[in-house]
């Protein structure tokens, strides 16, 4: 990959680190909020109605939810640790790959509660192709359509 920025190194790697830091505050905040909806639902008066597949289910969601706030909030933990120790270029790239899991980890999140949501408030069949269609559209949007993108742009460069 080039340089075609005119900067050094490490202004790279901070300008990279301050984009990851915006691009993870948008996912925290979905995450943490929609983690602190999941937790409540045990405390409802429904949950102790829920048979046992959907009570697997929410348990799987809460999982998940945990799992992503988690990834998602892990490189300012990074960051905590590693400042002044000159990494910054590996937690640009560290942080990096978190991001990605944790964007994976809140579509898995999003799309358990769906189904949950669905199961519980329509107890239909409709739940189960309405997800797959939510997930289908995480696919389109946040994996088909920038892998479009970059296949664009390779082909451009090399016409």
């Amino acid at each position: 990959m080039t340089n075609d920025r005119d900067e050094t190194p490490d202004e790279r790697a901070d300008r990279r680190w301050n984009e990851t830091l915006q691009e993870v505050r948008v996912a925290q905040t979905g995450a943490q909020i929609l983690f602190g909806f999941l937790l409540s639902v045990a405390f409802t008066p429904r949950y102790a109605q829920l048979g046992a597949f959907d009570r697997g289910l929410y348990v799987v969601t809460v999982a998940l939810g945990a799992l992503a706030t988690g990834t998602l909030i892990a490189p300012v933990a990074y960051h905590q640790l590693l400042a002044g120790h000159h990494l910054k270029p590996q937690l640009v790239k560290a942080a990096g790959h978190l991001v990605s899991i944790g964007i994976v980890l809140l579509a898995l999140t999003v799309t358990f509660s769906v189904l949950l949501l669905l199961r519980v408030a329509t107890s239909h069949w409709i739940a189960w192709p309405v997800t797959a269609c939510v997930t289908a559209w995480f696919v389109i949007c946040w994996l088909v359509m920038p892998t479009m993108l970059l296949r664009g742009k390779s082909k451009s460069r090399s016409a």
